[in-house]
């Protein structure tokens, strides 16, 4: 059955993060013991022109450190902002206004309290001609995630990956208490996500930021919007599907709390093993498989929740309660029955782990919120950017069970195909 789903056209953005305001280097002392007075540079340069809207506040230090931050735009309305986190460049809280013109005055201090002042009046370029790229983020504002919940952004065009640096230094990510973690780009660069080392503690504040809009992307391309989203992450919930027993095994907070018989996908359309996120929950909906191989029915579902964008859900299944803990019988989706789909839906959540192994084939990279389905490490080497030192997976959190490495080749179109 199969619906099929286009990612949507949105642009997204998520809260801000503030950061810490960094110092640069230490102050040198004269043979005649008077430091030097501290000195500062700014980019945008002075009188530039065409900058971008997305443009940061460049700043570099000598002999001091930064004390004062002022933007303001071309009718003396200051526009707010926080620096970096090592102090590199001051960063905008909203999109600059095309063609218009903003002085930055930035006041570093020495040691002595000497103090220098540097402005810099720049003009930002007119609206782009240029085609936007479009982004999609799925992460919404106002909701409790499961403790797996990555933040996950989606491209179309795809980003090339000279330009993933650039897009990744534009997408931010705060959490409260602090748990952080760093960007991976799918091969393809048509998604990234953010992760910790380990799952989101509960009760965590996660706040994003996708500040793109006019942000030049390659050669042809720039961002299309800054928006932002905060929710919250909700208790642990995991669930664990074995195709060698056919059972479904469900933790709260890593204590069993039930076993589920299931039907997994028959030999023709097999489920996927790997580690998978809930996308989506739906009290009733639709799968449409005509024009699909191995398709052709339409069939109305009840309480589904949607692992991949390929089509495969949990949910209810009537019709083959007598076959679930036994035989597979379904095409891919986890068959469960009417009674226990219903009890799942009032405890799970979208972010929320799902771990199948023992199938015929591996899941997919990008079928899906795939952000769990490889190690730390190799999640790690995916990012454009630096990954700050010492992020490690805590050697106290035992992995999960039934866990799975994974990998795979790009995700299918999405669709709602089930089974």
């Amino acid at each position: 059955m199969n619906v099929r789903r286009r990612l949507t056209l949105l642009a997204v953005t998520i809260a801000a993060t503030p950061l810490a305001l960094g110092g640069c280097t230490a102050e040198r002392k004269t043979a005649g013991g008077t430091a030097p007075p501290p000195a500062v540079e700014l980019t945008p340069g002075d009188r530039a022109r065409g900058v971008p809207v997305s443009a940061e506040v460049g700043i570099s230090v000598k002999n001091g450190s930064v004390s004062a931050v002022r933007l303001t735009d071309d009718k003396g309305r200051q526009v707010g902002g926080e620096p970096r986190e090592d102090g590199s460049s001051w960063v905008p809280s909203e999109t600059l206004a095309n063609g218009r013109t903003y002085t930055a005055e930035v006041t570093v201090t020495g040691d002595q309290g000497r103090t220098t002042t540097r402005k810099s009046i720049f003009t930002t370029a007119p609206k782009p001609t240029r085609p936007g790229i479009t982004s999609t983020l799925y992460f919404a504002g106002n909701q409790t995630y499961g403790t797996a919940m990555p933040v996950t952004v989606a491209f179309e065009p795809v980003v090339p990956k000279e330009a993933r640096a650039a897009v990744q230094k534009r997408l931010f990510v705060r959490t409260n208490p602090p748990q952080p973690g760093t960007w991976s780009w799918l091969e393809d660069g048509s998604q990234a996500y953010y992760r910790a080392p380990d799952f989101w503690r509960p009760g965590t504040t996660v706040s994003v930021r996708s500040a793109l809009e006019g942000l030049p992307i390659g050669k042809e391309l720039v961002g299309d919007a800054d928006r932002r989203a905060t929710s919250k992450i909700g208790p642990q919930v995991a669930l664990d599907i074995d195709n060698a027993t056919k059972q479904m095994s469900v933790f709260q907070d890593g204590k069993l709390v039930r076993r589920i018989p299931v039907s997994l996908g028959k030999p023709s359309t097999p489920s996927s093993s790997g580690k998978m996120v809930i996308m989506e929950k739906h009290e009733r909906t639709t799968f449409d498989t005509r024009g699909e191989p191995n398709g052709g029915y339409v069939v109305d579902v009840d309480d589904a929740q949607r692992l991949t964008w390929g089509g495969e859900f949990i949910h209810s299944a009537p019709w083959s309660e007598g076959d679930q803990g036994a035989t597979n019988v379904s095409h891919g989706c986890a068959n469960v029955s009417a009674s226990a789909a219903d009890w799942l839906m009032g405890l799970t959540r979208v972010g929320d782990l799902v771990t199948v192994k023992g199938t015929e084939v591996p899941l997919a990279a990008g079928n899906g919120w795939t952000a769990w389905n490889v190690s730390w490490d190799e999640f790690a080497k995916g990012s454009a950017l630096p990954v700050p030192t010492g992020l490690r997976p805590s050697p106290t959190v035992a992995p999960h069970p039934g866990a799975v490495a994974g990998g795979g080749s790009p995700a299918p179109t999405p669709s709602a195909s089930g089974g």
